[in-house]
């Protein structure tokens, strides 16, 4: 009997450990019900009644902003409603793991074998291309005239990476070779440049040279963008432990061992921090304090980057996907479902949200699909898909298919911008 009982309670072991980590609940941790944080240009109305691109449409980092909250609501007034258009198709064969991102007239897209492309909004023209390097993961950031990027392989005979620097006109500025890889998509934060690399550390670099300001070692291999809000960076890294980094110094904050493998580049939101895990949780941690708020057990790994956005009617809402091929939406505050959808394959990529539209895409099923933010109702999909879904700039989305992207949007959208393309080149034969 005793033999038994132990092979019993093994197995209950055992069978607990497959499930994932022990769920947590702690309702004293900080919750703030402050407006959500968007994206820092909201899209607005023309300043050229003739150029329906004019809209100082701003989508700068993964994530959209320095939260890398990846919502953008629906400027005042519009709405992207389906059916959508297709106005123009750029790709080819080469794998696009991460989106692009916007400032102005152009979206820049680093492919992954290290070529960077600057695309025309418009009309999805390639202005320039550029060798960054041989492989990479991540997405570039834009800000101030400059287009920054980290790479993975820098060179066939190298496997170490290097972070570059561009004008929008595609002119290099400057580069820095690294002592490991890098696929740490990076965050553009005032007088500094921020990234992480496997090598295990997070630099901030000045973006006018290049020059290191500071170096922070988290131990293990950091591979995912880091997040910040106000004087605060957060970043996981590979051996499970999420770090607060004071951005002016870069010393620590403090620090949370979550388990397992942190590969999901962390949203910051209503006081707290949002991040998946490998080992098939997602939690929230309070911003101040590093306390655990809750943490939730997921179908499969959890590679997802999360999306956070207020939902009407529902409230503060994380969004995130599994590999076990489950889409979550999760209440910010309790970390309870308000709605699961089992999509069949694999989710892998994060996810974005624009106004009450959820983008996604399912590695497994080879689609890109979207749905309602209030009840997970699917309204759209993409054939052809693979990681992430892609950006928008609030009347118009721009989504990833395997190795392409697609320029949608609905039919006086698309009437609108046209009307504004024809006007403009009139304008510029006459």
């Amino acid at each position: 009997m005793i033999v038994l009982a132990l092979l019993v309670v093994g197995g209950l072991a055992a069978w607990d450990r497959l499930r994932g980590p022990s769920e947590i609940t702690d309702a004293s941790v900080e919750f703030s019900d402050r407006e959500q944080p968007t994206p820092s240009a909201d899209p607005k109305i023309p300043r050229n009644r003739h150029d329906s691109y004019d809209d100082g449409a701003d989508w700068p980092f993964y994530g959209g902003n320095e939260q890398r909250t990846r919502y953008l609501p629906f400027p005042r007034g519009t709405r992207l409603g389906m059916p959508l258009r297709t106005r123009w198709r750029e790709g080819g064969r080469i794998l696009l793991e991460f989106p692009p991102v916007l400032c102005g007239r152009r979206l820049y897209l680093l492919r992954d074998d290290g070529l960077l492309l600057a695309i025309e909004r418009r009309t999805g023209e390639i202005a320039w291309a550029r060798r960054v390097g041989r492989l990479a993961a991540a997405s570039p950031a834009c800000g101030g005239g400059r287009v920054f990027v980290t790479v993975l392989k820098r060179d066939r005979g190298s496997s170490a990476g290097q972070v570059a620097a561009f004008t929008t006109d595609g002119k290099r500025l400057w580069r820095v070779l690294l002592r490991g890889r890098s696929e740490s998509s990076p965050l553009l934060a005032g007088d500094k440049l921020i990234f992480g690399t496997e090598s295990g550390d997070v630099l901030a670099m000045s973006p006018r040279n290049g020059r290191v300001l500071w170096r922070y070692h988290a131990g293990g291999k950091v591979k995912a963008g880091v997040a910040r809000n106000g004087p605060t960076l957060f970043v996981g890294d590979y051996s499970g432990k999420l770090h607060a980094i004071a951005l002016r110094s870069g010393r620590r904050r403090w620090v949370r061992n979550l388990g397992g493998s942190l590969y999901s580049t962390p949203a910051v939101a209503y006081g707290r921090v949002f991040v998946g895990n490998i080992d098939g949780s997602v939690s929230a941690v309070g911003e101040q304090t590093g306390r655990i708020a809750w943490r939730r057990r997921a179908d499969g790994y959890v590679y997802s980057s999360p999306a956070v956005a207020p939902v009407a009617g529902r409230g503060p809402t994380v969004f995130i996907g599994s590999y076990g091929g489950k889409l979550y939406a999760l209440d910010a505050r309790s970390g309870r479902p308000r709605w699961i959808r089992d999509v069949g394959g694999k989710i892998s990529g994060g996810i974005t949200v624009v106004g009450d539209l959820v983008l996604y895409s399912n590695l497994g099923r080879k689609r890109t699909s979207i749905r309602r933010a209030r009840d997970g109702s699917e309204v759209f999909s993409l054939h052809s898909g693979a990681f992430d879904p892609g950006i928008s700039d609030g009347r118009r989305l721009y989504l990833m298919s395997y190795s392409s992207i697609y320029h949608l949007s609905p039919r006086a959208q698309a009437f609108a911008d046209a009307r504004s393309l024809r006007e403009a080149r009139r304008r510029a034969g006459g």
